[in-house]
């Protein structure tokens, strides 16, 4: 891209009665680039990408929008107008790394993904232009950090998919353990275990729309502290079986 001041001194060579071919010897400028200039001047403006509008697969984009406000970030490419959306998987749960690629090659409108191996876990990456309009609680610092709220659009993904974004979150800040606990009954101690589930964040918006989703599909929790959710219920730990399941 060549600014003003190069544009005019190379017209201005032409003004003189010099040949394009000598010109453009002269200033490394291409001969169709300075006769284009003598018709416009000024650059054209760069245009934006058009905005793909909601996701078609909003199952994939619940997931995925789960994900994300879990171990997801956005950052831009240095060269460029692009961004990368990364999400880090724990090497631990090779399915959970398999059900993000696939999530995030659904929603990006390349159908593009790849993975790079790190000390401890896979990034799994994909490369767009529209991913901060896909994902507008991009911004600068860490998630807990700043507000983060929905967009009504988000919101209605959400309110029409909730089991898929609560099984993102899960998969990202969350985990299905076995409880274990000693009770004395009469004279005697016994032992129990049962599983529950355990959601973790230090945000305490993420959390806020965790809960929501819980309650919208009848799951009981209760807060532990700021930033953890146990779900402990039989009846609840059922459901949460039903449509979340442990990591794989």
């Amino acid at each position: 891209m060549y600014d003003i001041r190069t544009r005019k001194r190379a017209l201005a060579l032409v003004a003189q009665g010099r040949s394009l071919n000598s010109v453009s010897r002269e200033t490394g400028i291409s001969r169709a680039a300075i006769r284009s200039w003598q018709d416009r001047l000024e650059p054209l403006p760069r245009l934006a990408p058009p905005d793909p509008g909601p996701p078609a697969d909003q199952c994939a984009y619940a997931y995925l929008l789960g994900l994300y406000l879990g171990d997801g970030c956005i950052s831009g490419h240095p060269r460029g107008n692009g961004y990368y959306l990364r999400i880090a998987c724990a090497n631990s749960w090779p399915g959970l790394i398999d059900a993000c690629e696939t999530a995030m090659r659904a929603i990006n409108p390349t159908g593009c993904a790849f993975r790079t191996q790190a000390r401890g876990y896979v990034s799994v990456v994909s490369y767009s232009k529209h991913w901060p309009r896909l994902f507008p609680q991009h911004g600068p610092g860490k998630k807990h950090e700043r507000p983060i709220a929905l967009e009504p659009w988000q919101q209605a993904i959400v309110d029409a998919h909730p089991w898929e974004f609560i099984r993102g979150l899960i998969h990202s800040d969350g985990c299905r353990i076995t409880n274990r606990t000693t009770r004395t009954v009469g004279s005697e101690q016994k032992r129990y275990e049962y599983p529950r589930y355990f959601f973790t964040n230090h945000s305490a918006d993420i959390i806020r729309l965790f809960t929501k989703a819980l309650d919208q599909v009848g799951v009981s929790w209760k807060q532990a502290n700021a930033r953890n959710i146990s779900v402990a219920r039989k009846a609840s730990v059922a459901l949460m079986d039903a449509h979340v399941g442990p990591k794989y």
